[in-house]
């Protein structure tokens, strides 16, 4: 295997589903306003992780992604504020990612 993901930390009250995946953080999106609230996921997170497969032999990269809650489209709030039907294109709400910059190991 070259790449591996892995679900190290999530907000309080998740579980892992029987699938291995933290449930769901939810989603506060009003559609009709495309008004939402911060009041789900989590303000921080933080851990301490190694990896249990780690081989000093072996050249590595680690990052850290952190899925963000729901918010609203634009195409949502554009069509709110025209008085329009939602685009059919895609769905209303979506969940932005933030990535780290990797850190890389590279064996001498």
């Amino acid at each position: 295997e070259h790449e591996k993901v892995r679900d190290i930390v999530w907000s309080a009250g998740r579980e892992l589903g029987a699938d291995g995946e933290p449930a769901d953080v939810g989603d506060t999106v009003d559609r009709a306003t495309g008004r939402y609230t911060n009041t789900i996921g989590a303000t921080q997170l933080a851990t301490v992780w190694s990896d249990a497969q780690f081989d000093p032999t072996l050249p590595a990269f680690y990052y850290v992604r952190v899925l963000q809650i729901p918010t609203p489209r634009h195409s949502l709030l554009d069509a709110l504020a025209l008085g329009m039907q939602t685009p059919a294109e895609g769905k209303p709400v979506l969940r932005e990612r933030a990535y780290t910059s990797p850190i890389w190991y590279q064996p001498r």
